[in-house]
């Protein structure tokens, strides 16, 4: 890695071209790219279709994983093996299959995570903040979800059967593991006490409420242990810790509520690493694991004594799931990916992605390739950009090489916006501590999303469904297709032809038809406003 200049730029150019030369002289002969390229294309054209109907559906969602996050943490990666970084080959990256997903929401270019999901896990676009309702409802008005709800690809496979699960490293309530069971106006309705009183008053139920009682779950991992419990509830964890108590207003207790629904089945509450270590795979029916009060920690932050990792967690999930004949849908969300980039921390960001690479990798080592349709991709991109002409092997979390023209250096990762922007005395900050927080164009305190599309790879059953540029509510038709679980049962049925719909567009007094111009003009800029104050 080249080191900051001391002398004139084009001096140091000259320096760190004649090293950086040095460790790739096998890539000046032309042999050398020539042969790479032929293994590449025999490879492609030995592949043959796998037409087989999926019995499982690994779905890994790495939250605001847009292209140059994966391109970046693949470099990171490399780096963390001790090699230059930028020919690493993710676990992902081996995947055939590979296609665009248009990310907009229906009343926004730029779409939220609780959008998105609804999308990819419901096939349905909607509006910002929504999760689980079309786009007849409005952000925060209970009554526009009535009549409005839409299910996801887990209730289908649970209708089918099929055991069903979510993992994450956010709170199991937050947007992605939200849009597989919930159906709500609010992304933020986590419990009761996040509610409005007209929605309780209008039949509205929270988030957490949802989660036990909407779909028969077998495997629910990840943080919101507060949204669970009666307000002022110690946590077990952090029981001197006041924001870490329990939350919920109704006096329910959720767990003991989703224990009691369990009776006659063998079904663990765990929320430390030597419980969940200690939990038989063989012989569970259900778990549930909430590690922490909210959100789990960053993967470099985390305590491996008290927290699993993202692998370990999704091990035991498949473990769990993979025991029922007829086969599982499993989501495994990346989460705090995207709230690295919010915060602008690129490198925890990074760290997220590779951890989240790797426990792709481990549902690969567990399941079989020709009877498990495996399904990687983001909901969003995040402001992210990769500049500067970095030599090989530069460190990606380093600096370019180049000075900006006020003759500081800066950083090849920066944000178009975010908390990183700081301008004193009218110049940038030198770069100097190691909790930097890159720098961005634009001051907020937290990051937007970004609105370009996001890739899509697949391997396994039909994932040559997921190429071309596509909707992205198209995700959830394909992966129901492929494993023959929703509406669209053709697959297993041997045919090919395009099934008989008969559309209807009604009005009813919850939906659209009760919701004038002026209403909707209002709901969508509500909705503006709680995008510009809501994590996303």
């Amino acid at each position: 890695v080249c080191k900051r200049p001391l002398l004139k730029v084009k001096l140091v150019l000259v320096l760190c071209s004649v090293k950086t030369r040095t460790l790739f002289l096998p890539e000046e002969n032309s042999e050398f790219w020539r042969s790479q390229a032929r293994k590449t294309l025999q490879a492609a054209l030995d592949r043959k279709l796998n037409t087989n109907v999926a019995r499982n559906i690994l779905f890994f969602l790495g939250d605001g994983m847009g292209l140059t996050t994966l391109t970046a943490a693949r470099i990171l990666k490399g780096q963390l093996e001790n090699q230059p970084g930028e020919e690493t080959v993710m676990t992902m990256d081996t995947f055939p299959n590979v296609g665009l997903a248009k990310t907009y929401s229906v009343d926004f270019q730029v779409a939220d995570s609780a959008a998105t999901a609804t999308a990819y896990l419901c096939g349905v676009k909607t509006n910002l903040n929504i999760v689980g309702v079309n786009a007849a409802g409005r952000n925060g008005v209970c009554r526009t979800q009535k009549g409005n709800e839409v299910t996801s690809i887990l209730k289908w496979a649970k209708d089918a059967g099929k055991s069903v699960g979510i993992v994450t490293t956010t709170r199991v309530q937050h947007a992605t593991p939200a849009g597989s069971y919930a159906h709500s106006a609010s992304r933020t309705w986590y419990c009761d006490a996040d509610m409005p009183e007209s929605a309780k008053r209008d039949g509205c139920t929270d988030i957490s409420f949802q989660l036990i009682n909407n779909t028969d779950i077998d495997v629910i991992i990840g943080g919101g242990r507060k949204y669970m419990t009666p307000t002022g509830t110690k946590d077990p964890e952090y029981p001197t810790d006041f924001f870490s108590n329990g939350e919920r207003k109704d006096g329910r207790d959720l767990i003991k509520e989703w224990q009691n629904l369990k009776t006659g089945k063998v079904a663990h509450y765990v929320w430390n690493k030597a419980d969940f270590d200690a939990v038989d795979p063989e012989t569970t029916d259900y778990l549930m694991a909430l590690f922490e009060p909210g959100d789990l920690r960053y993967e470099e932050e985390r305590d491996p004594s008290m927290d699993p990792s993202i692998v370990e967690t999704t091990e035991k999930a498949i473990r769990i799931l993979q025991k029922n004949p007829k086969g599982f849908f499993l989501l495994v969300e990346g989460g705090r990916i995207d709230q690295a980039h919010h915060a602008g921390r690129a490198s925890m960001a990074l760290h997220e992605a590779v951890a989240f690479d790797r426990a792709i990798a481990k549902g690969l080592e567990l399941t079989e390739e020709h009877e498990t349709l495996t399904v990687v991709m983001a909901d969003h991109s995040q402001p992210l950009t990769f500049n500067g002409f970095p030599f090989r092997g530069n460190s990606i979390l380093g600096k370019s090489p180049l000075w900006a023209g006020d003759m500081l250096p800066y950083t090849t990762l920066m944000y178009g916006n975010g908390p990183g922007h700081k301008i004193v005395n009218g110049t940038r900050p030198d770069i100097q501590s190691k909790d930097y927080i890159q720098q961005a164009a634009v001051p907020v305190d937290t990051t937007t999303h970004s609105g370009e599309d996001v890739a899509v790879l697949a391997r396994g059953p039909m994932a040559h469904l997921f190429q071309g540029v596509n909707e992205q509510n198209y995700i959830a038709h394909a992966m129901g297709y492929a494993a023959c679980v929703g509406a669209d049962l053709r697959h297993c049925e041997g045919q090919t032809a395009p099934p008989l719909v008969h559309t209807t567009l009604k009005y009813n007094k919850n939906g659209a038809g009760a919701v004038s111009a002026s209403a909707a003009l209002l709901g969508s800029l509500l909705s503006g406003l709680l995008a510009i104050t809501i994590l996303m």
